[in-house]
């Protein structure tokens, strides 16, 4: 699904935009704000859930706790009464439910980015040799790797996998050739010999694990040479992955500290994406009651996520749509803590800021508290 959503849905976009701006890294913020865009009413959905609940909250602690009590003796009861609570007052999980919608497509999304055109496409090939003797009682099965659409120009990009027809596992002393192919068969050498430029996409062949085990060749010949499991690496280079974008040196560029020195366009991105996440979750808690744990865990959240992002091998396309998804969340979340609650949902927020007991809003019946108006009514 990943790959298809990618291939049928992201990179068109990405072809649209580049052909009305020549601009991958412009494509790259088109391209954000669309999906953020469309995915506007699902998180939107899940903002106002969050918010309403953070609200809610201790209400429904109040009357998960009295509950629990007053059936302590009767197991049944008490759990029948705890649904007909979550019935009132709404699950704390549903609002991930449109997060979990999202996430194909974010995933796509972000696989997408990592990919051809910003950045140079690994092909991971895992072998297993075995003595000579012993691959003969092994079964043949056509190992096809995972898909990439890659660029050859701006406008040309051709799906491309890696295929070994007898499989992963070869015999020590055999020589196996790994293809870089389209899906209907088609040598990837052949589709670069079409085009111009077309030499500077030749892959780039290596062990990375193994090296003792297998030697590779210049054009994806592997020979066995003992015993032992085995990784080669082809890579094909990324149209747009040395393409520079305002401060950004090289979209494809990877790694905050690289060869000794500090990559400062990547360290800009990390700390323009902690900064946004961090205005984010300040954004969210306004006008909310305060609360010091969950206070500390705003602050200290944004830092330890940026702190990982430095050493995360992340390309600086991925961390631009990162900072430009960041500051669109924060826009989003500060347009949607302005709308206006729920009468007797405003009434608990307002005892909750002036520190005043919660007030009891409406009687449920079975006689045990509120139930706010902004959550499905229990069936009774």
């Amino acid at each position: 699904m990943i790959g298809y959503i990618s291939d049928n849905l992201l990179i068109p976009i990405l072809d649209f935009f580049y052909g009305l701006v020549p601009s991958y890294g412009l494509a790259i913020v088109a391209l954000t704000i669309v999906i953020r865009l469309a995915l506007f009413p699902l998180s939107a959905g899940s903002i106002r859930s969050a918010r309403r609940m953070r609200i809610a909250q201790p209400v429904m602690q109040k009357r998960q706790a009295e509950i629990k009590s007053r059936y302590a003796s009767n197991p049944q009861k008490q759990q029948e009464e705890l649904g007909k609570l979550m019935n009132e007052f709404g699950s704390p999980l549903a609002g991930c439910l449109p997060l979990l919608v999202q996430m194909p497509i974010l995933f796509a999304l972000f696989a997408t980015l990592r990919g051809s055109p910003f950045a140079d496409v690994p092909y991971l090939v895992n072998l297993k040799i075995l003595p000579s003797d012993q691959v003969a009682t092994v079964e043949p099965k056509p190992f096809l790797s995972a898909r990439h659409s890659i660029f050859v120009t701006e406008t040309d990009h051709f799906p491309i996998v890696a295929s070994i027809p007898g499989g992963t596992k070869i015999g020590s002393g055999e020589t196996v050739q790994i293809n870089l192919q389209t899906l209907n068969g088609e040598p990837f050498s052949n589709v670069t010999s079409r085009f111009e430029d077309g030499a500077k996409f030749t892959p780039n062949w290596k062990v990375t694990k193994g090296e003792d085990l297998v030697q590779v060749s210049s054009n994806g010949t592997v020979k066995a040479l003992k015993e032992g499991d085995a990784t080669v690496e082809a890579k094909i280079p990324g149209l747009a992955a040395k393409s520079g974008f305002l401060f950004i040196k090289a979209l494809g560029q990877v790694g905050f500290y690289v060869d000794g020195a500090i990559n400062w366009d990547i360290a800009i991105l990390v700390g323009a994406f902690g900064l946004t996440l961090l205005a984010s979750q300040a954004l969210s808690g306004k006008g909310m009651p305060v609360n010091p744990q969950q206070s500390t865990a705003n602050k200290i959240t944004p830092i330890m996520i940026t702190g990982m992002f430095l050493f995360f091998p992340l390309p600086a396309g991925v961390l631009l749509y990162m900072v430009i998804a960041n500051m669109f969340q924060a826009l989003q979340t500060f347009l949607l803590s302005q709308e206006a609650l729920p009468e007797n949902l405003q009434k608990i927020l307002d005892d909750q800021l002036s520190n005043k007991p919660t007030t009891a809003i409406a009687t449920t019946p079975s006689g045990m508290g509120e139930r706010l108006p902004f959550e499905p009514k229990s069936g009774k």
